[in-house]
């Protein structure tokens, strides 16, 4: 298998990791017409966003080390039958708590589809892993900017209903075309009979990794800082600021736009100047960018300084996503499904901590957000010394040896 004698096949496998950000944001205008219908609050709803994420991260723990050991194909073809099939009865649901129930259980099936998208990435493009995850990056962000005009949309013409009618058949879409099209990457690492304790073996080789740590937690900081922005954002534009409804679409829409560009051009560059050399390059523009963010903002000026500061933000953000996740990756060739796990599981919980301490800091301006995704960059820089450090030790004791 090769990229060349599948050439649509990226396409295919930014298709299925969309399934979560579209679950995520596509019924996100549909929040208080379903608090409306199932008589409930609306904290009961949003409630619904928390779990889903949760739920995500343990179906990742879960099927990470079965994407290693059973492969790819059979779990993307269980998870999205079981993505589709809770899409369905979401539809049909008249009290928050099967809503509730089901939104973890849709959670839990689409990890089992989405946690092998980067091990076939790294299989198709091998040491250019970096410049396939952009690509995929690249055309997966297409989900969240359609996302919620999507949902809108289906609003404007019926009911919230209907928005899990759709990703109900955009699920049964992608399992046809999964089972068609998706191969399997080759024979599991170890076919022999696995004990319950030695299931989890390959978290500690991904754990045990010196040079991973640092990556790793870097990827952690910078998801923290980037879903502070997603968690805050409407507040910011709509409330604080009091832009329109229409108008946030496309300041939203603006945003991932520069995150699409971003994708694009480290694809561009990645295989000239290295996964690192790109990283770094993305956390000086991050650490730039959140630092006038602030100042914006202590200053209190108006929206658009904010607006001009948080694109390349955004930029830099993605440009440290894509190439942690890459190096991870490299390090682990047999272990990339477990790896992929703890990448997914640190990153929707790292973010998960982002509305918690937003809500705690609140003071009604944009300063407690600024100053939070500030914290997370500055978090970056702090574990990239970490990781030069790391990699000075291991080359001082490789030439000690020798």
């Amino acid at each position: 298998m090769t990229k060349e004698s599948h050439p649509f096949l990226i396409v295919l496998l930014a298709a299925v990791i969309a399934t979560t950000p579209l679950a995520v944001d596509m019924y996100l205008p549909a929040m208080p017409d379903i608090a409306h219908d199932l008589n409930v609050h609306i904290g009961g709803v949003q409630q619904s966003l928390s779990i889903f994420l949760a739920a995500y991260g343990v179906g990742m723990l879960l099927f990470g080390p079965l994407a290693d050991s059973l492969g790819r194909r059979p779990l993307a073809i269980f998870g999205l039958t079981g993505f589709t099939l809770c899409s369905i009865a979401l539809a049909f649901v008249d009290n928050i708590n099967h809503f509730l129930f089901l939104r973890a259980l849709q959670a839990f099936c689409g990890a089992a589809a989405t946690v092998v998208v980067p091990g076939l990435v790294r299989h198709l493009y091998q040491e250019h892993t970096a410049k396939g995850m952009s690509y995929l990056s690249m055309i997966m962000m297409l989900a969240p900017l359609l996302a919620p005009s999507i949902g809108s949309a289906i609003l404007w013409v019926s009911e919230w209903r209907s928005i899990f009618v759709v990703l109900a058949i955009y699920g049964a879409l992608i399992f046809a075309l999964v089972w068609k099209w998706l191969p399997e990457i080759g024979k599991p690492v170890n076919d022999q009979p696995k004990a319950a304790g030695n299931f989890f073996s390959g978290y500690k080789i991904v754990f045990s990794n010196s040079l991973a740590r640092p990556l790793i937690v870097s990827m952690m900081l910078g998801s923290f800082a980037f879903f502070c922005f997603i968690t805050a954002v409407s507040f910011i534009y709509i409330n604080y600021f009091g832009v329109s409804e229409q108008v946030f679409s496309v300041l939203f829409g603006a945003n991932v736009i520069c995150l699409i560009v971003a994708n694009f051009i480290n694809s561009r560059l990645v295989t000239r100047l290295g996964s690192l050399r790109m990283l770094r390059t993305g956390v000086v523009l991050a650490l730039v960018s959140a630092l006038l963010l602030c100042v914006f903002n202590f200053l209190g000026l108006n929206i658009w300084f904010s607006v001009f500061s948080i694109a390349p933000l955004m930029a830099g953000l993605t440009l440290i996503s894509t190439n942690t996740d890459a190096l991870v990756l490299m390090k682990f060739p047999h272990n990339s499904g477990t790896a992929t796990a703890v990448m997914g599981t640190l990153r929707f919980g790292s973010g998960a901590f982002a509305g918690p301490l937003l809500a705690f800091f609140y003071t009604g301006n944009a300063i407690p957000f600024s100053l939070l995704m500030l914290t997370g960059v500055i978090g970056v820089i702090i574990c990239q010394l970490w990781f030069a450090y790391s990699d000075k030790q291991i080359a001082a004791i490789k030439n000690s040896v020798e």
